[in-house]
């Protein structure tokens, strides 16, 4: 054993631990991220089988389940034939087709986490978890709370173990039940003190503290992330992970001392086993090594489908007259089928992907709002701040949810009063879910009379350090980035329309991952407004033309949202049109209005309470009032079966039937023939395309561990995080209610440009460059110079031949939405007509 690899560093392991801890942000910047961030550095499947080792993680789907897919033809033969000549030779291919189709193994899993700390149960017959857990989650929920408690923590403003300490010194009782533990409350002792305490060999140490934290990883991993980003939470707590371990520490050295006084001997006198290394290189395993065959697979049969597809569909050349209408969307995959029935209802239509805050960072403050909202990328720090006028409506409210109601006397009243009111109201909500002042709607983030200092005319205006608004510069700069990231610099419509996303929901608390992920889990009817102003304004519009972009008088653009749960569309300052425009403005909106029904009946046949075969109407209505129900666990599949990103030109992919399951982010090669602005775009995609994806993907494959299990029995804490019951863990990862329909690959993305330039785009950034080499994303090159497949692997492109596979022609997509509820298969469109 290398003693010196163990040696106990309380920094370097606190560091570490806050490392591997879950990183998932409070409910209302929930914002879908790598489950597995901290192996990223290492190759996918070496590190899900590390992942697994350490903590019994399940990173794979079963054995059983490969097999069936096998036998169902959802894994394709000849690719599997293919790839395991690939890594094993087609000498051996038959034996290992044996192996993987055959052979029994030892699937149980054995983690090195919990090992050590086991021993409490084993050697004192006590139950440290049980002891301490129940108090410790309380005391948590309580300190962080951010609304939900009757009263307040008493005491919060010193930090979490300073309020404990006033806590015990004034109140009449403690949360420490032993002399010991509140005398070591008092002085201060550190995590290594303590540790000398309970476990007494610091070899030890690291082992004992990713056991014990990793006993409740969602409270402990909230923890670390508060203490590194704390204004998260609108009403700012104090705390640090060491003040964590400290205090539970201090728990069960209290719950040892009630059972057994002072007397009992630290832990590692117990244990009958060396420490171990636990982050030591994994060993081959034949197991593992089946399960990423498989994976590979099972990836590939799907992703050869797409590529034959994207290979031999016929592509229409650029669009040379004048569109009638452009538009801009989110490249969210719930966006692919909304911008297809556009297209199918308005053929001389252009639409756009790309990320929805429109390239514009900011907080933004409503009209009475004490807090600033980000509305751009979580990573990003905005220097500037959109504010709100003030209107003379009021929103609604009610009464319920009076600021009073927590209170002795007027909590009574209203109990007594509007609580029977409110019965009745969840009663009818059976029959007639509704909109209520308390439903979580995107329409509500921005009213359609709002007026935003969206343009900065004095340089000194600031408020808490926040420019207010963005000069002429600042938004002819960000207005150009995205115009020539999306490869639209010639050739505008009369009618642009810049139109976001958001979502409504009642029954579900994961609703921030329901809107934009690009605008920190809000919607993105703000970002939409600002580049919409930017674009129109005539400043920016003459230092365009001086930099080459000339947008036509005639051109508007139309802010606009679209709610993903009810298809419903918002359009924004349409009293700004000109005379012509608002004509036609009149009659897109019917088009709109027919895509939304259409692209409402095709979500349906997700849906088990939804017959399909009802009128379009009847279907749509129902799928508006699911958003508003109470007992609809489901209201929207979100990002469930998405499996790709498609980056180039609409002409790449408009003609292939994708099943709402690609993300889409236009982009022009020509425009950007070095790979500068493909670098930007890759830089988001890998993170956001690539984080929603495998959050997904994990939450499937472990929904008890990476997952957030069912939905039903969860239990709102603190208005931070969902438990199962009131004093359990805080769940990381998705609801199955958001993965049942989700199939686990990792994402495909393709992107439209030659090998070199799309090399030089991921290698700028060596934080971008990790998800590509590691392949926790694969990546697939199509060379318009050649039309050739190029697929990246080992650190280089190499040509891909896709496999021939059957491949259908259709006229309308609906139909063939509505043949079955599973995933469909990749079809070409024809739209010759």
């Amino acid at each position: 054993m290398k003693t010196d690899v163990l040696k106990f560093v309380e920094d370097d392991i606190l560091h570490k631990l806050a490392h591997y801890l879950p990183a998932q942000n409070p409910l209302k910047d929930f914002v879908h991220h790598n489950t597995l961030h901290a192996f990223q550095d290492k190759p996918f499947f070496e590190a899900l089988q590390e992942a697994s080792e350490l903590f019994g993680y399940k990173t794979f789907l079963s054995l059983y389940d490969f097999r069936k897919l096998y036998t169902e033809g959802s894994i394709d033969k000849n690719i599997l034939l293919s790839i395991l000549s690939k890594r094993k030779g087609e000498t051996h291919a038959t034996l290992w087709l044996d192996k993987l189709t055959q052979q029994v193994y030892d699937e149980s899993n054995h983690p090195k986490i919990g090992k050590l700390r086991a021993n409490w149960k084993l050697k004192y017959a006590i139950n440290l978890e049980k002891s301490t857990h129940g108090l410790l989650f309380r005391i948590l929920c309580s300190y962080l709370d951010q609304g939900i408690s009757m009263w307040p923590f008493p005491v919060h403003q010193k930090g979490f173990l300073a309020s404990l300490k006033e806590l015990d010194k004034n109140g009449i009782t403690s949360f420490l039940e032993t002399p010991r533990a509140k005398k070591f409350l008092h002085e201060d002792k550190s995590v290594s003190e303590l540790l000398h305490i309970l476990v007494g060999n610091d070899l030890y140490f690291e082992n004992y503290l990713f056991d014990q934290q990793f006993s409740h990883p969602g409270w402990s991993g909230m923890v670390a992330t508060l203490e590194h980003n704390p204004t998260s939470l609108l009403d700012q707590r104090k705390i640090t992970l060491r003040e964590l371990i400290v205090f539970e520490l201090l728990l069960e050295i209290d719950a040892l001392d009630k059972k057994f006084g002072e007397n009992w001997a630290p832990l590692a006198t117990k244990v009958d086993f060396d420490a171990e290394n636990l982050f030591a290189k994994a060993t081959y395993s034949e197991y593992f090594d089946v399960l990423a065959l498989w994976q590979e697979a099972y990836e590939w049969s799907f992703y050869n489908q797409v590529l034959y597809g994207l290979k031999n569909s016929p592509k229409k050349s650029d669009v040379t007259k004048t569109p009638k209408f452009q538009g801009f969307f989110c490249m969210d995959d719930r966006e692919c089928s909304f911008r297809r029935h556009i297209e199918f209802l308005e053929p001389k239509a252009e639409t756009f992907g790309t990320a929805a805050f429109f390239n514009f960072e900011f907080y933004y403050q409503p009209v009475n709002g004490k807090f600033f909202t980000k509305l751009c990328p979580a990573p990003v720090t905005p220097k500037y701040l959109i504010k709100e006028l003030p209107r003379k409506k009021k929103k609604a409210n009610d009464l319920h949810y009076h600021k009073q109601s927590h209170s002795l006397f007027f909590g009574w009243i209203i109990s007594q009063t509007l609580g029977f009111t409110a019965a009745l109201k969840l009663f009818l909500n059976i029959f007639k879910p509704s909109m209520s002042p308390a439903t979580t709607s995107s329409f509500k983030h921005l009213n359609k009379k709002s007026k935003l200092i969206i343009e900065n005319e004095d340089a000194n205006e600031t408020i808490d350090g926040l420019q207010v608004g963005f000069t002429i510069e600042e938004m002819t700069n960000r207005v150009e980035g995205l115009l020539k990231s999306i490869g639209l610099v010639t050739n505008f419509a009369p009618i642009v329309y810049v139109v976001g996303h958001g979502a409504t929901s009642v029954n579900n608390t994961h609703f921030a991952g329901y809107d934009c992920g690009a605008c920190c889990g809000r919607p993105s009817s703000v970002n939409a407004k600002v580049l919409s102003f930017a674009a129109n304004h005539q400043g920016v519009r003459q230092l365009l033309k001086e930099r080459g972009i000339t947008i036509p008088e005639t051109t508007q653009f139309v802010p606009a949202l679209h709610d993903t749960t009810r298809d419903e569309i918002a359009f924004y300052d349409e009293e700004l049109l000109n005379e012509i425009n608002a004509g036609h403005h009149h009659h897109y909106k019917t088009i709109f209005a027919k895509a939304l029904d259409r692209n409402a009946q095709e979500r349906s046949r997700r849906f088990d309470t939804i017959n399909s075969n009802d009128s379009i109407s009847t279907i749509h209505d129902k799928i508006r009032n699911r958003s508003v129900s109470l007992f609809e666990p489901r209201p929207e599949l979100n990002h469930a079966t998405n499996a790709m990103c498609i980056v180039g030109r609409r002409i790449v992919s408009e003609q292939l039937f994708l099943d709402r399951r690609s993300f889409l982010n236009s982009f022009d090669y020509r425009v950007d023939p070095v790979g500068d602005y493909l670098a930007g775009i890759l830089g988001a995609v890998a993170p956001v395309g690539g984080g929603i994806n495998l959050e997904y993907y994990f939450s499937r494959v472990d929904n008890h561990k990476l997952g957030a299990g069912s939905k039903l029995p969860h239990n709102v804490m603190g208005l931070i995080g969902v438990a199962n019951g009131i004093d359990g863990d805080l769940r990381p990862g998705l609801p199955s209610q958001m993965i049942e329909v989700h199939d686990p690959v990792r994402l495909l993305i393709i992107v439209e440009h030659t090998p070199e330039a799309v090399n030089y785009a991921i290698t700028k950034n060596p934080a971008t460059y990790e998800w590509f080499c590691n392949q926790w994303v694969n990546l697939v090159v199509l060379n318009p110079n050649d039309g050739e497949l190029y697929r990246f692997e080992n650190e280089k492109f190499e040509l891909y031949h896709p496999i021939e596979v059957p491949i259908k022609t259709l006229s309308d997509t609906l139909p063939y939405t509505q043949t079955s509820s599973e995933n469909l298969a990749i079809c070409l469109i024809d739209k010759t007509n």
